[in-house]
């Protein structure tokens, strides 16, 4: 094991404070509790602060500002470019806070800093309402709020933070204030997007949309032969689409699943992704122009659980498995860049990887941006190239390949992307284009108030 350096304070000094749990490397559960989702980030930090309250959140923020330690906060640990981990500091890990707290007559939900995907909509979907949420169940509930928030429902509902109300913070003092509109209502505008530059959330307060619990919904695939057919067929459609249709299009490897004939488990694919936001019968309608595109080896669109919807991706996504990604917006996706994205495609040199096009519009295009600092770009595609393998022998392959997808695509796109998924190695320039320079400019002040001396700089940091 890579030997962790002592931080000058002594850090066992902080478990005695803490009603949670403090793991450190003379534990048995440290190298459990120091893994994040990408195996790529193999970090060593001096100890993992699991906070089973606010008060705990408090003492480790305070006993990282006084000690000078690199201080990393984790929810679901699938921040691709590492930032709920670190080396030789401490991980504040808020997953033992995942209380959520469902009012369905106002049609908001509080849901703590710790909290999962799978576990918020599984609280909200008893009252038939949901937000826009992650792809993957697994995914945390801060980390992608925070940072702006795709998901399926983006075209009805707009992305998570459009659905963000309130907020509890600890701040770099270590003073626990509520952002909302009432109270600071600057840091609640830069919490919209602006990510964890200003502290630590422990618990969000979410406006809830009418969804489900049954929607129309699942997916096509394709054999991969059929991937420009399919793709330029689903772009068409989804130009006159009604904003309670999401979903996206995708070239993968068809999983070694039940539900895949098995001559087609293992094989290059291409797939659809089907959600329908609103009246069943309607969804169903609705999908009949795309169940008559091509010959699919899998049709799975049906009623279903909006929970299953959410979870549809869990399997290609396993605890451990290594990451790089390169995102990007698309003016238009033309049959020239069709035929780019399906000659890279063919290009993929691991099963796990993917790249999926997601249909933006809706409102998007019609969102008022002014009260969050997230400024998304109102164009109709987003790519998500996602190089994902297990064999760190393969780590400079599959890293290659990603980026050589993003600079094909490069006379096609905006050079834009939201803030978390902006890779580590990309110029600052992505960052500040995520905002516009005058909101920039905004949150840099707000850095200044909240977080003078940068305590909260492991995320897309806002530099002062």
């Amino acid at each position: 094991m890579t030997d962790v350096a002592s931080p000058s304070a002594d850090i066992e000094s902080l478990r005695s404070v803490l009603e949670g749990q403090l793991v450190g490397p003379q534990d048995v559960d440290y190298d459990e509790a120091r893994k994040i989702w990408n195996g790529m980030l193999d970090r060593h930090p001096a100890a993992v602060a699991r906070c089973a309250s606010v008060s705990d959140v408090v003492a480790a923020v305070n006993f990282a500002r006084r000690h000078g330690l690199p201080l990393a906060i984790r929810c679901g640990g699938h921040s691709t470019p590492g930032y709920s981990t670190c080396d030789a500091g401490l991980v504040i890990d808020l997953r033992p806070m995942n209380r959520v707290t469902v009012d369905p007559q106002a049609r908001t939900a509080t849901a703590q800093g710790g909290t999962l995907w799978g576990e918020f909509d599984a609280a909200t979907q008893e009252h038939g309402l949901a937000v826009t949420g992650g792809r993957v169940s697994t995914t945390g509930v801060g980390g992608l709020a925070l940072g702006s928030g795709s998901g399926w429902l983006e075209r009805v509902y707009g992305v998570t933070c459009d659905s963000l109300i309130s907020a509890e913070v600890v701040t770099a003092a270590g003073q626990v204030v509520t952002a909302s509109a009432d109270e600071n209502p600057d840091l609640l505008w830069g919490l919209r997007g602006g990510g964890g530059n200003f502290g630590v959330v422990t618990e969000f307060e979410f406006r809830l949309h009418p969804v489900g619990p049954i929607v129309a919904g699942g997916l096509l695939a394709y054999p991969r032969a059929q991937a420009t057919e399919v793709i330029r067929a689903y772009r068409d459609y989804m130009a006159d689409a009604p904003d309670e249709l999401g979903g996206g299009v995708a070239l993968l490897t068809a999983p070694p699943e039940p539900f895949v004939p098995t001559e087609a488990q293992g094989q290059p694919a291409v797939a659809i992704v089907y959600c329908y936001a609103g009246d069943v019968e309607r969804g169903m309608e609705l999908a009949a122009p795309l169940r008559a595109i091509g010959t699919p080896t899998v049709d799975m669109i049906q009623p279903m659980p909006y929970v299953a919807v959410q979870s549809m991706l869990d399997g290609g996504m396993p605890r451990g498995i290594r990451e790089y990604f390169k995102v990007d917006y698309l003016t238009e996706l033309s049959d020239q860049a069709i035929d780019v994205i399906v000659q890279q495609g063919d290009g993929l040199p691991a099963p796990f990887g993917q790249l999926i096009l997601g249909p933006m519009g809706g409102v998007l295009d019609r969102r008022d941006s002014s009260s969050m600092a997230l400024e998304l770009p109102r164009q109709p595609w987003l790519f998500f190239c996602l190089s994902l393998w297990m064999d760190p022998a393969e780590d400079e392959q599959n890293t290659a390949w990603a980026r050589g997808y993003a600079q094909a695509m490069r006379p096609f796109g905006v050079d834009q992307a939201p803030p978390n998924f902006i890779a580590l190695d990309e110029p600052s320039s992505r960052l500040r284009s995520s905002f516009g320079e005058e909101k920039y400019a905004t949150l840099v002040e707000l850095k200044r108030r909240w977080d003078p001396d940068n305590l909260f700089r492991l995320n897309q940091n806002i530099v002062v």
